[in-house]
């Protein structure tokens, strides 16, 4: 009991006050462009396919990390005051604030172009938000007690499901009100958005040696292009048809069959020929760098530094053996997870649950439940360290997903149903602790924002490109759920095995106390 004491204390200091308070606002937006815009579009009368097409927006989540250079490369000039990270979070909150005050302004079925593009500048900013208060998260908890970032994860969670779930619930409780209309909802939430901005006044700027990494790193570019010149031009041109590969994969329709698995193949080749490039154009670089660049040079060498430096410092930092471990951990970990996400409606449905009965238990419960497991996930993670929390998170999961089965065979039951989305609510809350501590501890601190976004939008694709095929699992096995969920079951198996045999060098990149 002592322990448990001792060990809330972590959550009562302002660096965790302003992680949550940052974890509202980063849950909020969700709630801007999903839920409330899905209902405005409703009302005001359009098809159920134009309010399908407004989801597409929150694709950039999943490639924000493209533009994740910019922010741990850009200061803002009018906002240094605040420092690098509060000043990016607090332009980004306004910019949320005048998309909502426009939307307020619109009449959908007569602005409908204006109110999609309003949507997408209010998930760009949303997305760039996430970038900068995960990496102000991680930041602000210092590289020797690395075991604190679980207690700032569990912080995070805890706050983005408050303000996804949370405060989600107010825009409809008001629009019941007599007198109020979407117009007014949009009003009321650039108000709320606007006073989450006190999360920026309540954090301190996390201290920082990234000027003087960078700047390093630009004094050796210049003497590597010097002499590699044409070189540097490659693997700069490699990394734009990357980055335009990955937005097309996004947003372009689907021209032939495995065209994702195709674009993916290419990209990753692209990665590896920048670096293996960088690295090379590195070593053979001038021990002095060259006297006088010109402006061709020096922009040649900022971009390479900004797109390129991140991930070859990635790759060099933990050994290239390592480093693919990692990610592929990454992708396995919660894939399992992942892929009964996939189809957990359909299975309730199925089974012969009702829309109401899945409202009530899978929804409502969610809240409270990832709040409490988050805490109690961060407790434990402090009590036996990040690598013993992924084990014990991995099998938790994997063994809840056990009751879907059990489920399965049982039929309805009500109670059951209770007791399962519990239990997967609170396993999975554990999981998520533990993994994103698991990444933070992997990331140096002069790269926090472009290292983290990229091997959370790693993990993020593999849960989705690997979850699109849960149904084609389902129907090889013939609609048999007990044998799905045992599967799924096991997904977890492979990326808890890997995670055994690096553990050690995981432990050497994290800290004796990770």
């Amino acid at each position: 009991m002592s322990f448990v004491v001792e060990q809330l204390n972590h959550f009562r200091n302002r660096t965790m006050l302003s992680i949550f308070l940052l974890g509202i606002a980063s849950g909020f937006p969700w709630v801007m462009i999903g839920s409330v815009m899905s209902a405005w579009l409703k009302d005001a009368g359009l098809t159920r396919s134009a309010i399908g097409y407004f989801s597409a927006v929150f694709a950039v989540y999943s490639i924000n990390f493209l533009w994740s250079p910019l922010v741990d490369r850009i200061r803002l000039p009018l906002l240094q005051a605040l420092g690098q990270r509060r000043g990016w979070i607090l332009l980004m909150q306004w910019l949320m604030v005048l998309g909502c005050l426009g939307l307020s302004l619109v009449d959908p079925t007569q602005t409908l172009t204006f109110a999609g593009l309003t949507a997408l500048a209010i998930s760009l900013s949303s997305a760039t938000q996430d970038i900068v208060i995960d990496a102000f998260r991680i930041d602000s908890i210092p590289a020797d007690q690395n075991e604190q970032q679980s207690t700032a994860a569990a912080m995070a969670t805890s706050g983005w499901w408050t303000g996804y779930a949370g405060l989600g619930a107010i825009p409809f409780f008001m629009a019941d009100l007599p007198g109020w209309q979407w117009s007014d909802i949009y009003l009321l939430l650039a108000g709320i958005m606007a006073l989450l901005s006190i999360g920026v006044w309540v954090a301190n700027e996390p201290k920082s040696y990234r000027e003087n990494v960078y700047q390093q790193a630009q004094s050796r570019y210049l003497s590597a292009i010097s002499v590699h010149k044409h070189q540097a031009t490659l693997v700069l041109t490699a990394i734009i048809v990357a980055i335009a590969l990955c937005i097309t994969q996004v947003f372009a329709p689907t021209w032939f069959s495995y065209q994702t698995g195709a674009i993916n193949l290419v990209v990753a080749g692209l990665a590896i020929l920048a670096i293996s490039n960088i690295s090379r154009m590195l070593r053979q670089a001038p021990a002095q760098g060259p006297v006088a660049a010109g402006s061709t040079q020096k922009a040649l060498a900022w971009l390479l530094v900004s797109l390129g430096e991140p991930l070859r410092d990635f790759f060099n930092r933990n050994g290239v053996k390592v480093a693919l471990s990692l990610l592929l951990f990454v992708v396995l970990f919660k894939m399992g997870e992942a892929i009964l996400g996939r189809m957990s409606i359909v299975f309730y449905k199925e089974i012969g649950f009702s829309n109401s009965d899945i409202g009530a238990y899978s929804k409502l419960l969610t809240w409270a439940v990832t709040i409490v497991a988050s805490v109690t996930g961060g407790l434990l993670n402090l009590r036996i360290g990040i690598i013993k929390g992924l084990f014990v998170g991995g099998i938790v999961m994997a063994a809840s997903n056990l009751l879907f089965a059990l489920m399965a065979s049982v039929g309805p039951d009500k109670t059951l149903l209770f007791v399962t989305i519990v239990v997967d609510g609170f396993t999975a809350a554990w999981g998520t602790v533990a993994f994103m501590a698991f990444i933070s501890v992997l990331c140096n601190r002069a790269f926090t924002a472009s290292q983290y976004a990229l091997l959370a939008s790693i993990g993020t694709f593999g849960r989705t490109t690997l979850g699109a095929y849960s149904g084609v699992i389902v129907d090889y096995f013939d609609g048999n759920w007990q044998i799905f969920f045992v599967l799924t079951a096991l997904m977890v198996l492979p990326s808890l095995i890997l995670l055994y045999l690096i553990r050690n060098k995981v432990r050497a990149i994290a800290g004796d106390r990770a």
